[in-house]
């Protein structure tokens, strides 16, 4: 009779750890096999993710300035319909 430390659930737990370790290790020296292969590629390939990168966030930062510029005129406006000066006073009850 032997002594188990671990049960069932546990061991097939750590053998998908050990497999999803074994597959990402394998991709990432396949991956950097690629890039020695073909620099240029990946090296044009990182370039367009930066570009892009960039166009989005220029594209957020454009998008945030317009849309404070817009508060800004609403904020500014004089027709708004409120008054300048004016306190409102209410009488609190306490019974």
């Amino acid at each position: 009779m032997s002594f188990r430390f671990w049960t069932n659930v546990m061991s097939q737990a750590s053998r998908g750890a050990a497999k999803g370790i074994f597959i990402t290790g394998l991709m990432l020296i396949g991956f950097g096999i690629i890039i020695v292969a073909l620099p240029e590629v990946f090296a044009y390939l990182a370039a367009a993710v930066f570009f892009l990168a960039g166009v989005g966030c220029s594209m957020t930062a454009l998008k945030i300035f317009w849309a404070q510029r817009k508060f800004d005129k609403i904020n500014n406006d004089e027709s708004q319909g409120y008054r300048k000066n004016v306190q409102i006073h209410s009488e609190e009850y306490y019974e």
